[in-house]
Protein backbone atom coordinates (compact mmCIF):
# COMPACT_ATOMS: atom_id res chain seq x y z
CA UNK A 1 0.00 0.00 0.00
CA UNK A 2 2.93 2.35 0.71
CA UNK A 3 4.76 1.28 -2.19
CA UNK A 4 1.13 2.30 -4.00
CA UNK A 5 0.93 5.58 -2.65
CA UNK A 6 4.45 6.66 -3.14
CA UNK A 7 4.23 5.80 -6.91
CA UNK A 8 1.26 7.50 -6.92
CA UNK A 9 2.87 10.86 -5.33
CA UNK A 10 5.96 10.81 -7.25
CA UNK A 11 3.96 10.21 -10.52
CA UNK A 12 1.83 13.56 -9.54
CA UNK A 13 4.89 15.30 -9.17
CA UNK A 14 6.65 14.49 -11.82
CA UNK A 15 3.29 15.34 -13.93
CA UNK A 16 3.15 18.95 -12.40
CA UNK A 17 6.61 19.45 -13.07
CA UNK A 18 5.93 19.56 -16.79
CA UNK A 19 2.77 22.27 -16.46
CA UNK A 20 4.26 25.17 -18.10
CA UNK A 21 1.18 26.93 -17.49
CA UNK A 22 2.57 28.67 -14.09
CA UNK A 23 0.67 32.05 -12.33
CA UNK A 24 2.94 34.81 -10.26
CA UNK A 25 0.97 35.58 -7.64
CA UNK A 26 1.76 37.05 -3.83
CA UNK A 27 1.30 35.03 -1.10
CA UNK A 28 -1.13 37.05 0.56
CA UNK A 29 -4.86 37.45 -0.39
CA UNK A 30 -8.30 36.24 -0.10
CA UNK A 31 -7.63 33.49 -2.47
CA UNK A 32 -4.43 32.20 0.08
CA UNK A 33 -6.73 31.92 3.20
CA UNK A 34 -9.33 30.36 1.41
CA UNK A 35 -7.20 27.21 0.34
CA UNK A 36 -6.26 27.20 3.78
CA UNK A 37 -9.21 27.00 5.15
CA UNK A 38 -10.18 24.27 2.85
CA UNK A 39 -7.20 22.31 2.93
CA UNK A 40 -8.15 22.29 6.90
CA UNK A 41 -11.69 21.28 6.73
CA UNK A 42 -10.53 18.26 4.16
CA UNK A 43 -7.61 17.14 6.36
CA UNK A 44 -10.04 17.04 9.44
CA UNK A 45 -12.84 15.40 7.07
CA UNK A 46 -10.68 12.90 5.75
CA UNK A 47 -9.02 11.61 9.53
CA UNK A 48 -12.67 11.68 10.61
CA UNK A 49 -13.34 9.30 7.91
CA UNK A 50 -10.64 7.21 9.10
CA UNK A 51 -11.90 7.60 12.40
CA UNK A 52 -15.12 6.12 11.72
CA UNK A 53 -14.11 3.35 9.70
CA UNK A 54 -12.04 2.06 13.14
CA UNK A 55 -8.86 2.42 11.07
CA UNK A 56 -5.63 3.04 13.34
CA UNK A 57 -4.74 5.96 14.01
CA UNK A 58 -1.47 6.36 11.65
CA UNK A 59 -3.77 5.29 9.09
CA UNK A 60 -6.40 8.14 9.81
CA UNK A 61 -3.88 10.57 9.54
CA UNK A 62 -1.86 9.42 6.72
CA UNK A 63 -5.42 9.60 4.91
CA UNK A 64 -6.54 12.82 5.64
CA UNK A 65 -3.42 14.52 4.86
CA UNK A 66 -2.94 12.35 1.09
CA UNK A 67 -6.83 13.11 0.88
CA UNK A 68 -6.75 17.26 1.52
CA UNK A 69 -3.34 17.33 -0.29
CA UNK A 70 -4.35 15.16 -3.57
CA UNK A 71 -7.41 17.62 -3.78
CA UNK A 72 -5.28 20.65 -3.48
CA UNK A 73 -2.58 19.26 -6.39
CA UNK A 74 -5.85 18.42 -8.30
CA UNK A 75 -7.51 21.82 -8.06
CA UNK A 76 -4.07 23.44 -8.89
CA UNK A 77 -3.75 21.02 -11.99
CA UNK A 78 -7.26 22.28 -13.07
CA UNK A 79 -5.82 26.23 -13.04
CA UNK A 80 -2.98 24.91 -15.35
CA UNK A 81 -4.87 24.18 -17.93
CA UNK A 82 -5.03 25.87 -21.13
CA UNK A 83 -7.99 28.28 -20.19
CA UNK A 84 -7.08 28.75 -16.26
CA UNK A 85 -5.22 30.69 -14.19
CA UNK A 86 -1.99 28.69 -14.31
CA UNK A 87 -0.40 26.69 -11.30
CA UNK A 88 0.44 28.44 -8.37
CA UNK A 89 3.26 26.95 -6.10
CA UNK A 90 2.19 30.16 -3.30
CA UNK A 91 -1.60 28.40 -3.66
CA UNK A 92 -0.17 24.49 -2.88
CA UNK A 93 2.34 26.00 -0.32
CA UNK A 94 -1.13 27.36 1.53
CA UNK A 95 -2.60 23.85 0.23
CA UNK A 96 -0.36 21.95 2.89
CA UNK A 97 -0.07 24.26 5.36
CA UNK A 98 -3.97 24.28 5.67
CA UNK A 99 -3.81 20.23 5.12
CA UNK A 100 -1.43 20.30 8.07
CA UNK A 101 -3.63 22.73 10.68
CA UNK A 102 -6.29 20.85 10.09
CA UNK A 103 -4.71 17.34 10.50
CA UNK A 104 -3.32 18.44 14.36
CA UNK A 105 -6.18 20.26 15.10
CA UNK A 106 -8.38 17.09 14.48
CA UNK A 107 -5.96 14.81 16.34
CA UNK A 108 -5.06 17.46 19.09
CA UNK A 109 -9.26 18.01 20.04
CA UNK A 110 -10.01 14.12 19.30
CA UNK A 111 -6.68 13.04 21.91
CA UNK A 112 -8.65 15.79 24.66
CA UNK A 113 -12.23 14.59 24.11
CA UNK A 114 -10.60 10.93 24.91
CA UNK A 115 -8.79 11.40 27.77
Amino acid sequence: MRLLCLLAISSLLLFIIGCTHLVNDNWTGKDKVQHFIASAAMAAAGSAYGTHQNWNEARCRSFGLAFSIGIGAAKELYDSRAGGTGWSWKDFAWDVSGAAAGHSLYHATRRSLIA
